[in-house]
This record gives C-alpha cells, sequence and structure tokens, in this order.
C-alpha cells in the first residue's frame, strides 16, 4: 500500500477519504491483491505521516465498503469477496419459481455488467429476512426485497427500517408497514385481480359460478381472494373460494380461478375425463402467464403482471439510482379456455 504520492494536503477531499480512494485504486491497478494484509491503524499513521484519526475513519469506511474485513488477532486484509467500484446488490426473495427467475434474469439484464448481484431465499419467514438483512447492511449499496412475510413480520419491518430509504427497493409487493421513502416495483393484488377480471366479464357472464382455489397452505397473498369477492359482488355473481379443486367434481357452468399449477392440471385433468369443452360447458383462468399455457388446450386464459418488466424496471431504478414507485401492468389475456 503506497500513499505518500497519493494524499494531497491541498484537496477538498478529506484526507481519510483520500485514503479509501487510493486502497480501492490500489486493488483495480493489482497493486493490492484479494486476501492481501494491510497494515494496521497505527502502522499505516507511522508509516505515512498521517493522524490515527484520519487512517480510524478511512479504515471504517473501508470495511463499511466491503473493501476490508478484520481477522482476529491477525489484522486486517483486502476482502476476497470485494468488486472495486460495482455496485453491490443484494436480492431477497419469497422463493424461487419460473416467475421468480424470469425476474431475477431480467433484473441481472437490466443492471449490467456495472452490479454485483447476491440472491437469498427467505422462505416468507420476517427472522430469515431481518438477519439477511442485518448481517449485510454495510455490505451492499441496494437492498432489493420482495416484502412477502407470513411470519415474524415485526422482526423484518424493524431490520428493513435499518436500510437507508435511498437504498432500499421493495420488489412485487409494497408494504403498508414501511412507511420510509424507498423505490417500488410492485402489484396492486387486491386492486390488479378486480379490474383484470372487469374486462373479462363479457366472457365470465356466460358462467353461473365463479370458483376461486385458493390453496391456504401456500403463501399468496389474501389481497387476491378479497379482489376476487369485491369482483364477484359488484358484478352479482354467485362464487366461492375453496382450497383444493379435488374438493368436489368439475360442474359445467363453473368458471374458475386457479393460482396453483397442481390445480391446473387437476382441474384440466378432470375437465377430459367428463368430456367437457373449456370455454364451453367450463371455463379456466389460470394465474401467472408461462409459455406453455399459450399451447396447452389451445391457450389457457391467465391474469398475470408481466415479470420481465418488473425485473427490468427494478434493475433500471439501481442502476440509474431512481427513486420512484412504480406499479407494474397487470392483465388478463384471453385465450379459449374462458
Amino acid at each position: 500500500m503506497e500513499l505518500l504520492d497519493k494524499i494531497d494536503a491541498t484537496s477538498a477531499t478529506p484526507k481519510y477519504l483520500q485514503v479509501v480512494n487510493a486502497v480501492i485504486k490500489d486493488i483495480e491497478s493489482g497493486k493490492l491483491k484479494l486476501g492481501e494484509r494491510v497494515p494496521s491503524i497505527n502502522e499505516t499513521s507511522e508509516m505515512y505521516y498521517l493522524s490515527r484519526d484520519t487512517i480510524e475513519k478511512a479504515y471504517k469506511v473501508l470495511r463499511q465498503k466491503g473493501v476490508i474485513s478484520s481477522v482476529k488477532g491477525k489484522g486486517c486484509y483486502i476482502s476476497k469477496s470485494f468488486s472495486g467500484n460495482k455496485t453491490r446488490v443484494l436480492l431477497l426473495f419469497n422463493k424461487l419459481s419460473a416467475y421468480k427467475k424470469a425476474i431475477y434474469y431480467s433484473f441481472l439484464k437490466a443492471v449490467g455488467d456495472d452490479a454485483i448481484v447476491d440472491l437469498h431465499i427467505h422462505h416468507y419467514d420476517g427472522n430469515i429476512c431481518a438477519s439477511l438483512i442485518q448481517e449485510n447492511l454495510d455490505k451492499y449499496d441496494y437492498f432489493v426485497i420482495m416484502p412477502h412475510i407470513s411470519s415474524n413480520m415485526e422482526a423484518f419491518t424493524l431490520a428493513m427500517k435499518q436500510i437507508p430509504e435511498e437504498s432500499l427497493v421493495l420488489l412485487d409487493k409494497d408494504t403498508k408497514d414501511y412507511k420510509g421513502n424507498c423505490a417500488a416495483v410492485y402489484q396492486d393484488f387486491e386492486r390488479d385481480i378486480r379490474v383484470a377480471l372487469h374486462s373479462g366479464l363479457d366472457l365470465l357472464s356466460k358462467y353461473r359460478k365463479f370458483v376461486l382455489v385458493y390453496p391456504r397452505e401456500i403463501s399468496y397473498p389474501m389481497e387476491i381472494v378479497k379482489g376476487f369477492r369485491q369482483f364477484c359482488r359488484e358484478v352479482s355473481m354467485a362464487h366461492e373460494v375453496k382450497d383444493f379443486i379435488e374438493d368436489e367434481p368439475v360442474s359445467p357452468g363453473t368458471a374458475y380461478l386457479v393460482l396453483e399449477e397442481s390445480d391446473l392440471a387437476n382441474l384440466i385433468t378432470e375437465t377430459r375425463a367428463r368430456n367437457l369443452v373449456l370455454g364451453t360447458d367450463v371455463g379456466l383462468i389460470s394465474y401467472n402467464d408461462t409459455p406453455l399455457k399459450r399451447i396447452l388446450d389451445d391457450g389457457i386464459t391467465v391474469v398475470s403482471t408481466d415479470h420481465e418488466l418488473m425485473g427490468e424496471t427494478a434493475g433500471y431504478m439501481v442502476k440509474h439510482k431512481l427513486r420512484e414507485k412504480i406499479h407494474n401492468p397487470f392483465t388478463l389475456i384471453r385465450r379459449s379456455s374462458l
């Protein structure tokens, strides 16, 4: 580490920040290697005739940026995971699925090569998410979080408040428990489902009853149920919410909205077994679009957000340091099953 010719006493930049910039520059140029030991605060202060306070401040910033790390009893080392001046992003997803993967890959494409992105799964658990936040507060420039939490919400909310507002992006869902001015790319589940179903009322009106298959053991937002019921009340349509499609036989004259792929497969299987025709005898809407649904049974009608656009928008905001709240599009895509 060579600092003598890099510290300008006449510069408006504080000396401790000049030390920080010099260390990062030496890493990027290859003069300092990842994993290499750096002198202690006292050693650096004496070696380069800089005050101990200056070096202490510089090392604190370097630790916060993840440039150096301390090993008890051994000293400070250049972190092996340090990525230079690239933006470091921590993604915290509730689960992995085909839809989450679409968001993830479009996010990576949007932020480009100027960012290092790490992905962790919190499994809807507020304690897990809180721990991941607290352990990494000083290591990332951005925290992009899907706040789908079904347990230990208080721990998650407290941890989220420790993230600087400008470093937080809420993804897929906004949360009323957070009052800060952070960025967000979100679905409004209750409103989205209601508006999307209204757009297909001309097709739904030929059915006597509308059934939502909502598996309660899986953590889908309850707002979906609220929006479904509100739509049915607004159009005076007989309706029901079921846990499983197997609860009773598929009934002619009924339209179904299914969230899980397994329920979609079961409904199609039973419809075929009873020689019923999708789109004529039975209506079917699936939640979230996939390439397979475009061709299955001449096309399955879906209500879906644009997952790729969601990831792309979030990545764009991170890359350009924007702080906006953007509602991601949600639509009904008409196909032959309705």
